[in-house]
């Protein structure tokens, strides 16, 4: 079968508007849909397609960043390229590479952790350490160029030089695309202006970086990280190393092995990646002080919220109280006018996005806290969602309560 017949294009647009149905190149795209679809897979077939504009705007949750937003035919594509490669590279990765993955994510990392600082300590009767480390400005920092290579060897191992050809040439122009060409701006411009240059894509140097806000950015995220983990687990052998993203864990009984390792993946980050690590973001102690990774602070006896997760939580509380809701797509969120009263599907919206935090605090020792929040925090939430099982998550309350 051709890599872009009209029957895989049409399954990631399924694939694509599964989340993003409501946005206005979406519903537009949607209008046409049929004639979109078989042009858009014309230009694939004759090489003639190109990106569209972007949307550009910066969230401020959980941190400051900017997005650049790819148009929704842009996204179909993206959701094309990846279902064509992603298993390729799915047998290539390591158990202990936890973000953007099919059956992983943030729960399954604290549990696997949890689980190795018991069998590190031999059950909490010996010392043992740890390190944690965020690599620097990242998805600005990535090598396009490294990245296209790494890309390159791989797919040249595993297709047909046909399919290959095609393949490589549609990663390369999503790969080297440059998004700050060709915008418009949505949002507040005065937040993207606060954003530092070393965080922006139009401050860093040319073949620089990749947009946060699309699929195929995390999917060549744990591409272009792939060589650190193969290089830890192969290399330094280290048993007990964990990631997530940028963010890096690794366990030793020997707090001097730990600073050995630090060193060890500076340097292969620097010499074959062109990345760092952030000297100001490196930790390094007993594991019994407790690690903090995804959101959670774990520890050999229990895991419990980060307080700053938790400070997010309540702001959002605050904010839904006050007429907003927060939308999320692909780890993006943004902030939009809530309905008054809220429609159904924005109730529906709302509670993903709380049951998303109970569902972190669920993994964590933490029932009072989960049930002080309800009590303290939900105000008008309590009229729409009832929790279940101790406060482990919420549904919507009967149909007459959404009115």
């Amino acid at each position: 079968m051709n890599d872009f017949e009209i029957s895989r294009v049409i399954k990631a647009y399924i694939a694509c508007r599964r989340h993003k149905r409501v946005t206005g190149s979406a519903l537009s795209f949607e209008i046409s849909a049929e004639s979109n679809l078989v042009n858009l897979c014309e230009k694939l077939k004759n090489h003639t397609y190109q990106p569209r504009d972007s949307i550009c705007f910066a969230v401020q949750y959980p941190k400051p960043r900017e997005i650049f937003a790819g148009h929704f035919t842009d996204r179909v594509v993206h959701h094309l390229l990846v279902e064509k490669i992603e298993n390729i590279f799915e047998s290539r990765f390591i158990y202990h590479s936890f973000a953007c993955r099919k059956k992983k994510g943030a729960h399954l990392a604290v549990k696997v952790i949890k689980k190795s600082l018991n069998k590190i300590t031999k059950n909490r009767t010996s010392p043992a350490y740890y390190g944690k480390f965020d690599i620097k400005s990242f998805f600005c920092s990535i090598d396009k160029k490294i990245l296209f290579q790494l890309i390159s060897k791989t797919i040249n191992n595993c297709l047909s030089k046909e399919s290959c050809d095609e393949i490589l040439h549609l990663a390369a122009i999503i790969i080297f695309h440059d998004p700050t060409k060709n915008y418009c701006i949505k949002g507040n411009p005065h937040l993207l202006s606060e954003i530092p240059p070393y965080k922006s894509l139009f401050g860093i140097p040319k073949g620089k970086g990749l947009a946060i806000g699309n699929l195929t950015s995390q999917f060549f995220a744990n591409v272009y990280l792939n060589e650190l983990d193969q290089y830890a687990k192969r290399t330094l052998k280290i048993k007990y190393y964990f990631r997530y993203v940028d963010d890096i864990v690794i366990l030793s009984k020997n707090r001097e092995q730990i600073k050995y390792w630090q060193g060890k993946i500076d340097d292969f980050l620097k010499k074959r990646l062109k990345l760092q690590l952030h000297p100001k973001k490196t930790r390094c102690g007993s594991v019994y002080q407790g690690i903090e990774f995804v959101g959670q602070f774990i520890k050999p006896t229990h895991v419990l919220f980060r307080k700053r997760t938790v400070k997010s939580f309540k702001k959002k509380l605050y904010l839904i109280n006050r007429g907003m809701i927060f939308i999320s797509n692909n780890q993006i969120q943004k902030a939009l006018p809530l309905s008054i009263p809220p429609s159904p599907n924005e109730i529906k919206q709302i509670r993903q996005t709380v049951n998303s935090y109970y569902g972190l605090l669920r993994h964590a020792n933490c029932y009072n806290l989960r049930k002080n929040l309800y009590n303290k925090h939900f105000g008008i939430l309590k009229k729409y969602l009832k929790p279940v099982n101790n406060y482990s998550y919420f549904e919507i309350k009967n149909p007459p309560a959404l009115s």
